[in-house]
């Protein structure tokens, strides 16, 4: 049960978008976009795969509860309740700082979306068309509500993933379980109660970023559930007088936040990282890599200045030049980030693996970050990058790039096969792809997860009821 302004008509922006949701037709998705729904899919499991054993990942499995008829935890043996599976896989997801990103709502929304359709596709049988649908309309929902809640200012003390996707996730959910209008705008404004996530950690050091995604699957799967069991909630939780927008933006809510309005989809403006690094570095990195190349040493490197958008400039951490205490706070700085790439000449995993590099750190110290007008406006639209060395011969070397060149899909399959296939057998890897590739024809979608398994369990999957 939702509850409303007193005497007023006006349909709420949570119904409103519950509405326009539960009446999307899978038929209206071009090829094109179901494709991407699942190149997004395989990128999110490449990283779960790859990034199991961290600490993060080992921490948040291990405090899933297992349970006899439960989810799966990918990449284990382990059946959780959906909330925990939820959690530990979308921690996982977020693990290397390689998850799919929509740069106008400056989100990870795919790493709580999957997870939560993933849980609760075990819970409750879903066609693989409704599956990928919902996803569709969960990056829909969160890029658009990002889209108008998110500022510079904002971004730099709230995490964007963790304030707007567990909406999404929640009215994916409500769709794919094929709930009510009322039903989906409550599980919309508990999720909105849930909005979290302290940007705090890029200074500090700390590792409570990969748990964010993590608490918002979580909380979007608790919103269905709570909403299914009949909670009362607050319809006007995104416009009202302490609601979202009020209480992070301190601006009054839009007039109204529309889905699917564009020329395409928001899932199309999503972008499949090349690097495992911050969003905003790696622009600046691939940048450094065509200053690599021309240079071929960086031991006559003077001056670096590197110009990216203000947004990218202001994002906490991105401006760090040390000390660094972790990788994560290395993945984080883009004056690391084009420093190790100038000093090894790549753009790897590896250019984080050992952060008191004396080469990197040296580069670090002759970096200027500055945000450049050009940029800025181009930005979200593109995230552009430009850097300029100096050398000590006093000739300059000079690279821009106008955006991000993001992972293609064949490279992104040829990095789930290598990180499924370490994990699963080569055999399960294969035939998970394969299950991807046709999902939009699946008659139940449940054999997604199982196949994320240490082992085939088909036989275990519960009869649909």
């Amino acid at each position: 049960m939702t509850i409303g302004s007193t005497g007023s008509s006006k349909v709420s922006l949570a119904r409103a978008l519950a509405r326009t949701a539960l009446a999307v037709d899978l038929g209206r998705f071009d090829a094109d976009v179901i494709a991407k729904a699942k190149i997004c899919l395989l990128d999110f499991l490449s990283c779960a795969f790859e990034a199991r054993n961290h600490p993060w990942s080992r921490q948040a499995i291990g405090i899933a509860r297992e349970v006899g008829n439960g989810a799966t935890v990918i990449g284990t043996r382990t059946l959780a309740s959906p909330g925990d599976a939820a959690f530990a896989n979308a921690t996982m997801g977020h693990g290397l700082v390689r998850e799919d990103m929509h740069a106008a709502s400056i989100c990870h929304h795919g790493v709580v979306i999957w997870p939560t359709l993933l849980a609760l596709s075990e819970r409750t049988p879903l066609s693989g068309a409704t599956f990928v649908g919902a996803a569709i309309i969960g990056y829909e929902t969160g890029a658009q509500i990002g889209r108008a809640l998110f500022a510079a200012d904002l971004a730099r003390l709230y995490r964007p993933t963790g304030l707007v996707a567990p909406l999404g996730a929640a009215l994916a959910g409500s769709y794919a379980l094929g709930l009510t209008e009322d039903v989906a705008t409550s599980a919309i404004a508990i999720a909105a109660n849930t909005s979290s996530g302290l940007n705090e950690w890029p200074r500090a050091g700390g590792s409570e970023m990969y748990f964010h995604p993590g608490f918002a699957a979580r909380n979007a799967i608790a919103a269905v559930e709570l909403a299914e069991a009949g909670a009362c909630t607050s319809e006007t939780i995104l416009e009202g007088e302490a609601g979202l927008f009020a209480a992070f933006r301190r601006q009054p809510a839009p007039a109204g936040i529309r889905l699917f309005a564009g020329s395409q989809p928001e899932i199309m403006a999503v972008y499949n990282k090349p690097a495992p690094a911050c969003n905003f570095a790696q622009t600046a990195a691939q940048t450094a890599l065509r200053v690599a190349r021309e240079l071929g040493t960086s031991e006559d490197i003077a001056t670096v200045a590197i110009r990216v958008p203000e947004a990218a400039a202001r994002y906490p951490g991105c401006d760090s030049k040390g000390p660094f205490h972790n990788a994560l706070q290395a993945k984080m700085s883009i004056p690391f980030s084009v420093a190790a790439v100038l000093a090894r000449g790549a753009l790897e995993e590896d250019n984080y693996a050992d952060i008191d590099d004396i080469r990197i750190l040296r580069l670090v110290e002759r970096t200027e970050l500055q945000s450049e007008p050009g940029l800025t406006a181009a930005f979200p639209a593109n995230q552009g990058a430009e850097i300029r060395v100096g050398l000590r011969n006093g000739n300059t070397v000079h690279q821009r790039l106008d955006n991000v060149i993001a992972a293609t899909p064949e490279e992104i399959r040829t990095r789930f096969r290598g990180a499924a296939a370490a994990v699963i057998g080569d055999k399960q890897a294969r035939h998970l792809e394969e299950l991807i590739d046709n999902c939009a024809s699946l008659p139940d979608s449940r054999v997604i997860a199982a196949r994320c398994r240490l082992e085939p369990t088909e036989q275990r999957l519960r009869p649909a009821s």
